[in-house]
């Protein structure tokens, strides 16, 4: 893992939780339920409370991509103690239309931001090997997941890939059952644990279908399901469901794949991507 910035401590954690063993997770967990105290803890106290050594602690801190416990504890500290966050979240019935503009965007920049920190190199890189051998990729989602998968599907079909995107719930699963084992299913849900998303991948994977997830949970159902899982970061207001500003970070993370693949496939997206102008330039008078 590359070296951690001074905050994000708990994306880290969230976005790489189903990568870390049983020890690992043990730690973690007592990290995400114990923020406030552990700011206080020693690693011996923290070692002793989870009956492990403190080598182990130790060196679930430099997973992380800090020098050792004090810098993770310091990082913490930086990230709890956060008064910034009250002023740009907390929407009252007494703002302006101006005030609520400006709270609803720094929600969605910081949700950006938290997203683009958790991302890892190596995560991305399968993801992208995984879109470059589909034969044909298929995009899930439900509600306002759907509208992102529909978003991904009008994305790389500029690419001349072979794409499809499915938002009702039926045709989800009709399209899952024909699935191979040289398609790539792509399961975007905010929460991870939809019903109908875990479904989907079940019927996925008896057909022998690579599967990703674009998740905002680590700690999900989904992610114990498929075979690789990229997370985005967003947190919930009074005003706000966290599910409004995960989809700008959804959207951006696909974004992100759509160039990459566009990038090692430069010969075929760019004839791709003329044919279309040229078809397209018909609707113009």
């Amino acid at each position: 893992m590359a070296d951690a910035p001074t905050k994000h401590v708990i994306n880290r954690i969230r976005s790489s939780y189903s990568q870390f063993s049983e020890k690992e997770k043990l730690i973690a967990d007592y990290i995400l339920e114990n923020k406030d105290e552990i700011v206080h803890s020693t690693i011996n106290q923290v070692a002793d409370d989870l009956m492990v050594a403190d080598a182990t602690v130790f060196r679930f801190c430099k997973r992380l991509g800090f020098k050792g416990y004090q810098a993770m504890k310091i990082a913490l500290a930086s990230e709890t103690v956060n008064p910034i966050k009250d002023i740009h979240e907390t929407i009252t019935e007494n703002d302006s239309e101006l005030d609520i503009s400006e709270k609803v965007f720094q929600a969605n920049i910081r949700a950006l931001e938290a997203s683009r920190d958790i991302q890892n190199q190596d995560t991305l890189e399968s993801a992208l090997s995984y879109l470059l051998e589909a034969e044909r990729v298929f995009f899930y989602g439900s509600g306002g997941s759907g509208i992102v998968a529909l978003d991904a599907q009008h994305k790389f079909i500029r690419t001349g890939m072979s794409t499809h995107a499915f938002a009702d719930n039926h045709l989800q699963l009709m399209s899952a059952s024909q699935l191979t084992p040289k398609d790539l299913a792509v399961i975007i849900s905010h929460t991870g644990s939809n019903k109908d998303a875990l479904d989907l991948v079940d019927v996925a994977r008896e057909n022998g279908a690579k599967t990703i997830a674009i998740t905002n949970f680590a700690k999900s159902p989904l992610t114990k399901l498929v075979d690789i899982s990229l997370f985005t970061v967003a947190q919930e207001t009074e005003f706000r469901s966290e599910a409004l500003t995960s989809r700008i970070a959804e959207l951006s993370l696909i974004d992100s794949l759509f160039v990459s693949y566009s990038m090692k496939t430069k010969n075929q997206s760019q004839t791709s991507i003329q044919k279309m102008r040229k078809a397209i330039s018909r609707k113009r008078v």
